[in-house]
Parts: C-alpha cells; sequence; structure tokens
C-alpha cells in the first residue's frame, strides 16, 4: 500500500505552510551555481501543488522570499526575481488545470514591477478557482507582518473605529496578511534544519512541526505524503489532557 493510500481522507489539514529549503546546497552538491537549485526547486512547487490539490487540501503556504532574502548578493536576488516571473508565466495554465487559485502575502511594494505584474495577472486570472489556494509569501517575515498589524490595529483606534478594549487574539488575526485563512495545523521545513526563520509567529502557535532531511530540490509527492501521514499519527491537545481530547 503507498503512503497516499494510508492516509485516513477525513483527518487531513485543512492548512499545510512549508519553508522550502535547500535548493542553494542541492546546487552546490553538483558543483553549480545557487540558482540552478532555485530553478530545480520549481518541480518541487508543482509536485506539491499538485499532491495538495489530488488531496482536497484549501491551503497550501509556501514560504519563497523572505525580506532578508533581499540582504543576498544581488546577482543571485536578480536571478530569483527573473526565475519568478517565468515560473508564473508557465505555471498559471497548471493553475488553471487543477483549480488552483494563486494569492500572496508579504510586502508587495518591494518587488519589482514586473513580478508584481505577472503576480497580479495570474491571481486574477486563477480568481474564481475553488479548489486549493496556493499562497506564496514573498518578501515576507512574520516580525513585518506583526508590526504592520500593530500599526493597522493604533490607526483603527485613533480613528475611533476600533476601541482598544476591543482587541484579542482573534481581532489581530484580522489584521494580519492570513486573515482570510485558518492557522496551518501542518508546517514543514526540508533540508535538515531545525528552526522557523521568521515565518507564520503568530500563526503556528498549535501548529504540528515536521522537520525533514530531504533538499527541497529532492521533495516529491510521496514525501509530501509521508509528512501527512506522520501528522495523522499525532495527538493534538490544544492545552488540554489526552482525556479530555478523546471524549
Amino acid at each position: 500500500m503507498s503512503v497516499k493510500e494510508q492516509l485516513d481522507k477525513k483527518k487531513l489539514p485543512k492548512h499545510v505552510a512549508i519553508i522550502m529549503d535547500g535548493n542553494g546546497r542541492w546546487a552546490r552538491k553538483r558543483g553549480n551555481a545557487r540558482v540552478f537549485g532555485h530553478q530545480q526547486g520549481v518541480k518541487s512547487v508543482r509536485e506539491v501543488t499538485e499532491a495538495a490539490a489530488e488531496l482536497g487540501l484549501k491551503f497550501l503556504t509556501l514560504y519563497a522570499f523572505s525580506t532578508e532574502n533581499w540582504s543576498r548578493p544581488k546577482t543571485e536576488v536578480d536571478a530569483l526575481m527573473s526565475l519568478l516571473v517565468s515560473t508564473i508565466s508557465s505555471e498559471t495554465k497548471t493553475l488553471m488545470d487543477n483549480n488552483v487559485k494563486l494569492k500572496t502575502i508579504g510586502c508587495k511594494e518591494n518587488l519589482p514591477g514586473d513580478v508584481r505584474d505577472k503576480l497580479t495577472a495570474c491571481m486574477d486570472q486563477t480568481k474564481d478557482n475553488d479548489g486549493l489556494t496556493l499562497v506564496l509569501a514573498l518578501s515576507y517575515s512574520s516580525r513585518w507582518e506583526i508590526v504592520e498589524g500593530v500599526k493597522k490595529i493604533a490607526s483603527d483606534v485613533l480613528d475611533g473605529k476600533l476601541n482598544v478594549d476591543q482587541v484579542n487574539a482573534d481581532i489581530f488575526s484580522h489584521y494580519l496578511e492570513t486573515s482570510y485563512m485558518p492557522d496551518p495545523e501542518l508546517l514543514i521545513r526540508t533540508s535538515g534544519e531545525l528552526r522557523i526563520s521568521n515565518f507564520l509567529l503568530w500563526q503556528i502557535a498549535y501548529s504540528e512541526l515536521y522537520f525533514c532531511n530531504v533538499l527541497w530540490p529532492d521533495f516529491r509527492k510521496e514525501h509530501f505524503f509521508k509528512a501527512l501521514l506522520d501528522f495523522q499519527g499525532r495527538e493534538r491537545r490544544f492545552g488540554k489532557i489526552s482525556d479530555q481530547v478523546k471524549k
């Protein structure tokens, strides 16, 4: 029986987030420039997106480019932005064929104009798709997102639209980039690194964390299914005890 066949379709997470790590190391192992790893990583994005769509997941968020990544060498950043433009153009048909809607989170103002244009066009073309929502975290960091949320709340309080005593966790969540989606039940990180790297810090408060040693360009559907199967074997208590969860 395959890993996919072992999955309980009734216990799948609604939202999975992935830190796609290891492109550079994958390329270096083969004597190539880092950008070659990013190019090969596009295949993994396609595989995982198709797998999530096949299973009927509602949200898949991929950490594609952090605000910290802007400090990388200009040649690598330029190559990544060029790759992003070409990938969006080439993969729009695949998104349509799989009934996938594209969304983004992050500071889009920092992205080059051609990237924003391609993103806007693809999001507009896929906006009526009602299957999986693929969310690309671009020029994103969780600390940036939280600070921006605080600024918006402060502005609404000053404008009299919101009373400070009304602010709670639910209200705060509505001011975040992810306000339209549920928190991820599962966070996957590839390449063996054991850290969160400023990704969805607020949203993963109760997420299950799954780390694997596979470098992102080698990550395929079977690896994704394995992570989901591991998730289904865990007991999610949300601060309660086992007896309370089992009732």
